[in-house]
């Protein structure tokens, strides 16, 4: 096992926000927003990086995390949310699509780690999980589109926007198949989970989604032993691109171990 991936799930929202009546979007919205902040505040003391799924649902690769430091997590943002239900599902995985699905498995079969805490996960896994993550190193791939802001000297904002979520669906689409996953970060940024993706396929990839798109891309590759680390090794190297740029050097790619 290599790959740790914690998936955090607001339990029963959607007919919790029913209760709050039809003038409640402002107050959800600040709400999920909040909740966010506390849960990357809370794991970033763990080294470790919260990504968007959904807004009741949120992906943390936690490799070095143990279940106590779960638990400890978890009872922080209840006492910060009493109103609301938290789960944490513990998947481990080769890839990090084998750990979503080692946590989605471990979910649906109803296997807790510790049901006090409401912490799925498959208990079996847990001692081969740990006598190897902490020698693993994770690799993140950050991803912009370069010279997005001329995007917007031609078509509106609205329109800039559709074509960034377009790169964000193909994005995700073909890295999946790659057994990776890809995450929105806002703005025209992107962070991929892609552990065994090689530097030549992941140019493959990208330079498919450019043609099909007329965009480029820039890519900055960090490995580290925590989320954290690796993406900020990541966006280290995606630094160094337009660093590099400004002296007349075009490199797309550009990867820090």
């Amino acid at each position: 096992m290599s790959i740790q991936l914690t998936i955090i799930k607001i339990e029963g929202y959607g007919p919790w926000t029913l209760t709050l009546g039809s003038d409640r979007e402002a107050e959800l919205q600040m709400l999920q927003a909040e909740i966010y902040r506390d849960l990357q505040n809370l794991f970033s003391k763990y080294n470790c990086l919260v990504f968007f799924n959904r807004f009741d649902e949120y992906f943390v690769i936690t490799n070095t995390l143990t279940l106590q430091n779960h638990v400890s997590i978890i009872k922080e943002i209840s006492l910060k949310h009493p109103e609301l239900c938290i789960s944490f599902t513990i998947g481990n995985g080769k890839t990090p699509l084998d750990a979503n699905i080692h946590a989605y498995q471990a979910r649906k079969n109803g296997k807790f780690l510790d049901k006090e805490f409401q912490i799925y996960g498959d208990a079996n896994n847990l001692s081969d999980m740990y006598s190897s993550l902490n020698d693993r190193k994770i690799k993140i791939l950050h991803i912009d589109i370069n010279g997005s802001s001329g995007i917007g000297n031609h078509v509106s904002p609205y329109e800039t926007t559709v074509k960034v979520m377009k790169s964000y669906v193909l994005l995700m689409d073909k890295f999946l198949k790659k057994n990776s996953l890809t995450f929105f970060l806002g703005g025209d940024n992107f962070m991929i989970i892609a552990d065994l993706i090689e530097k030549d396929e992941i140019s493959y990839l990208l330079n498919s989604i450019s043609d099909e798109l007329d965009i480029k891309f820039n890519c900055g590759i960090g490995f580290g032993k925590t989320s954290r680390e690796s993406a900020k090794n990541a966006t280290e190297a995606l630094d160094s691109i337009r660093k590099l740029r400004k002296k007349g050097q075009i490199i797309p790619i550009y990867e820090i171990k």
